[in-house]
């Protein structure tokens, strides 16, 4: 019952939304998130920052209509390349995620490469525990209000498992329908134009809104994978980090 008024709910604001704003019925949102590559490199091997760029940056495109979005990564012709210290070359292509989800049906499907294999991760629509700041800021010429979290995920750093407290800000417009965002942050009232995790380490901000009809095949749900769970491909990433114990490596998991 409780999940039959959940998905009412979610309706019923967006038909609402539109009728008062004349919110954009379908379109493409195209972001660019900057991740700064040494924040995280710990003091003992000062010596990579030397081996790669401090900041990398991805594009990413949210394709979305009434009731389904899709964020997926832009594909470019050629792979990022950077050369490092002693003339080592880099090359960096973009992440192969992408996240489906249905607002009608309250589900989210993430399709996502680990280890050189395909995942296709489904599981129910999940609200964050968004907190409401009181600032504002302007982006694309509307005016977004604040939204925060923090969360807890574990890493694998010095062959030893931690614990590391995120800090989640994000900025969205009621100018445009609710629930739409970048990747898991879509459960606001508007749409996320703007996400700041640890106050820096990685932003990602809207470039561009195109209100347009998109073409056909342009927004379905992913397919190929195979197909998990999110506690079965939870459990699958906590077997590689035990894999990556002797080779110090770093892997992350998001609760």
């Amino acid at each position: 019952m409780k999940r039959i008024l959940i998905v009412i709910g979610v309706l019923v604001c967006l038909v609402a939304a539109q009728m008062v704003f004349g919110q954009v019925a379908e379109g493409v949102i195209h972001y660019e998130t900057k991740i700064n590559m040494h924040r995280n490199i710990p003091t003992e091997r000062e010596g990579m920052k030397a081996m790669i760029p401090e900041f990398r940056t991805v594009k990413n495109q949210l394709f979305f209509n009434a009731t389904e979005t899709l964020y997926k990564p832009v594909i470019e012709d050629e792979e990022e390349e950077w050369t490092g210290g002693g003339g080592m070359r880099m090359r960096f292509g973009a992440p192969q995620s992408e996240t489906y989800i249905n607002t009608e049906s309250q589900m989210r499907t993430v399709s996502q490469e680990f280890m050189g294999k395909k995942y296709l991760i489904e599981d129910s629509l999940k609200m964050l525990p968004w907190k409401f700041g009181t600032e504002t800021k302007t982006i694309l010429g509307y005016e977004c209000k604040q939204a925060y979290f923090t969360e807890e995920v574990q890493i694998m750093m010095n062959q030893q498992q931690q614990t590391r407290t995120v800090e989640i800000t994000a900025w969205y417009t009621d100018k445009i329908r609710p629930f739409l965002g970048p990747d898991r942050f879509n459960t606001l009232p508007g749409t996320v134009l703007a996400v700041d995790v640890n106050g820096g380490e990685r932003v990602t901000l809207a470039v561009k809104i195109e209100d347009k009809p998109l073409k056909k095949n342009e927004l379905k749900a992913p397919s190929s994978g195979t197909k998990v769970t999110q506690e079965e491909y939870r459990k699958i990433v906590e077997e590689q980090m035990e894999k990556m114990r002797q080779s110090g490596g770093n892997v992350i998991i998001r609760n």
